[in-house]
């Protein structure tokens, strides 16, 4: 068994509308040391291979078919286990 670690974020050329209004919460708040926010995901997945060549072949596909919209976010990953 492997355990993906997948990241997916906006690219930088891209606009965070979630994340400006993430920042402009926190700043009400009083957290007005915030000067960027970056909203993102995290997935988990666990393949059941021990083969890590394979494993890394199969979630950067998995990212690029589905889990990320590479158009617009980036993506990397760790694997663990095997």
């Amino acid at each position: 068994m492997i355990k993906a670690t997948v990241y997916v974020t906006i690219k930088q050329s891209v606009l965070d509308p979630q994340g400006n209004a993430v920042q402009s919460a926190l700043h009400s708040m009083g957290f007005n040391e915030v000067e960027k926010v970056r909203i993102g995901k995290y997935l988990e997945v666990t393949l059941n291979t021990a083969d890590r060549a394979e494993a890394e072949s199969r979630v950067r596909a998995m990212c690029e078919k589905l889990l990320a919209n590479t158009v617009i976010e980036d993506y990397r990953f760790e694997l663990e286990g095997a």
